[in-house]
């Protein structure tokens, strides 16, 4: 398998809402897509894979390291390197990701909501900006306000439709300080009770993600319909949150998931129609 089939392959099997986004591409871009992904995929699985954080350092420093040398050798890291290279993608947006994702190694809370949008700016954000310049062909595509506020809203998201998982890992990405504000017991979480608290919390979360959505569906209205395809997993984050609102929904119990056919026809309706 090459590079490429295997940096797709990656992002089929383990990021299937940006995968699915990425087809809506041009062909020409496709590839370099699936090669930023595919990254952000095996970083994102670091912390799972090593039995210490220290180990989990080494590997985020070696794909550093990776990058530039050209990829070493390894499939995604030489993709991704190529992707870079082609696109004059700032090398800085990777390292940024690198060091953010040391967070996810460590048992440490989220000290506050601004961390929490920043490491989502550093990742999500990060992702969709990386995105789109390559749809711009390597030109500055003046979407850093979109991205940024994009990203957040589905990093947050994200990080709600996780939670059971990494609240079983002992591992939480709430602010303390909205914890502290809600009077949420960390431990209560792990040990899976969905208190009252935790149900406030959320509830501000999903008010925050919807605040960065709303300004990201502003900006949209003067994208370059070229452009679109960075963005299509926006048009996940509503129904997804709608998810979490559901009656009975139990967040440490119940996956905020909707029907993969669903799924692929909101991508499919914001492809055609737009986001804003």
């Amino acid at each position: 398998m090459n590079s490429a089939a295997e940096c797709a392959a990656i992002v089929r099997d383990r990021d299937r809402d940006r995968y699915l986004a990425d087809l809506f591409a041009p062909e020409a871009a496709r590839a370099h897509l699936f090669a930023i992904h595919a990254f952000n995929a095996e970083i994102t699985a670091i912390a799972d894979r090593v039995s210490e954080p220290t180990l989990g350092e080494i590997r985020l420093n070696w794909w550093r390291e990776a990058i530039a040398d050209g990829g070493a050798g390894q499939p995604v890291a030489t993709a991704l390197a190529e992707t870079i290279r082609q696109y004059r993608l700032p090398v800085s947006a990777f390292d940024n990701l690198l060091t953010a994702r040391v967070f996810d190694l460590y048992a440490d809370p989220m000290p506050t909501l601004n961390d929490l949008e920043g490491y989502a700016g550093e990742t999500s954000s990060a992702l969709m900006q990386m995105a789109a310049i390559v749809l711009a062909g390597g030109s500055d595509p003046g979407t850093a306000e979109l991205s940024g506020r994009a990203g957040v809203a589905h990093a947050l998201s994200g990080l709600m439709r996780a939670l059971p998982f990494h609240a079983a890992r002992r591992k939480s990405y709430l602010p303390a300080d909205m914890a502290a504000a809600h009077g949420l017991n960390i431990e209560e979480m792990f040990a899976g009770r969905a208190t009252p608290a935790l149900a406030s919390l959320l509830a501000e979360l999903r008010a925050i993600a919807r605040k960065h959505l709303a300004a990201a569906r502003v900006a949209l209205r003067s994208l370059e319909p070229a452009l679109l395809p960075a963005f299509l997993p926006l048009a996940l984050v509503e129904p997804h949150l709608r998810q979490t609102e559901k009656p009975g929904f139990d967040p440490l119990k119940n996956p905020a998931e909707i029907a993969p056919w669903r799924k692929q026809w909101l991508l499919w309706r914001a492809a055609r129609r737009g986001l804003a």
